[in-house]
């Protein structure tokens, strides 16, 4: 399989900030690698680096196959870039945002006023072409700038927290915008502060702190070297919580404690072997008739697996990574 972003030992130092301390990374065609991490870990140091927007100080990285150092105008010419925040100009229409960029990239007037066509309906804006994109909502105007970096058709995308600030209506639009996109063969490097987002749309996943890759895998595969699957038990009658707790000690990795409801009824038990740790207990509740209001296995999430290794909680995060160094 082809391997469309390459980045091997990126370096970049900003006076006394390490923002990237040697990052690896690999984007095969066709698919989408998420870059997650806390404020400040060298995500969106490490967008423009590949975007070419700033030169690392070590290290090396290819795009399509072009070398980001030696030939930046052939990477430029590749790629489509969407950044934290929308880069369109609020006083031109959407269709002239659209036709522009065109320009910029050398179409005909006619091509590029017939690929802003495409686009705006690609993209549910047509209704709108002709209005000042400043009457546009945050939705529309993230919209508009994804359709911006894909006006030239590149292969590879570098979209930067492109859901940033949307509600989560618009959120969803955007990931049926960006699963259609990959559906069609394009590569995407991604950017985001939601690890939902992550789960959803990647088939990889860094997760990098202090400028290092510190985990890779698929969701599952990350989950899973976290551990931490568990049974959790909402009981009937809190007079039974000492018997669930028995036998749920029987499966227990480690102490059965509660979720800290106050009623005595929510119990937690961390398992391995999850289903049949769980048919264990069923058993043994139907044995003892203990009866519950809500019994599930639970697998752990993104979340779990971002405070395992960042050691932060994915909610103190930002949407100002821009602000992690100087640009």
């Amino acid at each position: 399989m082809t391997t469309m972003i390459r980045a091997s030992g990126l370096v970049k130092t900003y006076k006394d900030v390490e923002a990237l301390a040697g990052l690896d990374l690999e984007v095969p065609e066709g698919q989408v690698l998420a870059l997650l991490g806390p404020n400040g870990a060298g995500k969106t140091t490490a967008v423009r680096c590949l975007a070419t927007l700033i030169k690392p100080d070590g290290g090396s990285a290819e795009v399509a196959g072009v070398d980001v150092l030696g030939d930046p105008a052939g990477v430029r010419a590749r790629i489509g870039l969407s950044g934290q925040y929308a880069a369109v100009d609020e006083h031109l229409t959407g269709h002239e945002n659209l036709e522009m960029v065109g320009r910029l990239y050398g179409f005909p007037k006619s091509r590029a006023r017939a690929r802003a066509r495409e686009l705006l309906e690609r993209f549910d804006l047509s209704d709108a072409a002709d209005r000042p994109s400043k009457t546009y909502s945050g939705g529309m105007r993230r919209r508009l700038d994804l359709a911006g970096a894909l006006v030239a058709e590149p292969p590879v995308l570098i979209l930067d927290e492109p859901t940033t600030g949307l509600d989560v209506r618009s959120r969803q639009q955007m990931w049926d915008v960006i699963r259609e996109l990959v559906g069609s063969g394009a590569t995407l490097l991604l950017t985001t502060q939601y690890l939902e987002e992550a789960d959803r749309l990647a088939d990889d996943i860094v997760v990098i702190d202090h400028g290092r890759a510190i985990a890779r895998g698929t969701a599952d595969e990350l989950k899973s070297q976290t551990g931490g699957e568990r049974i959790e038990v909402v009981l009937s009658d809190p007079a039974q919580r000492d018997v669930a707790t028995r036998i749920l000690a029987t499966v227990a990795t480690g102490d059965v404690g509660d979720d800290g409801d106050g009623a005595g009824r929510s119990l937690v038990a961390p398992v391995n072997g999850g289903q049949q740790a769980l048919a264990r207990v069923l058993t043994g509740f139907e044995a003892e008739q203990v009866e519950v209001l809500d019994i599930g296995l639970r697998r752990p999430t993104l979340d779990d697996v971002f405070l395992s290794l960042t050691g932060r909680a994915a909610e103190d995060t930002t949407t100002t990574d821009e602000q992690e160094v100087p640009a």
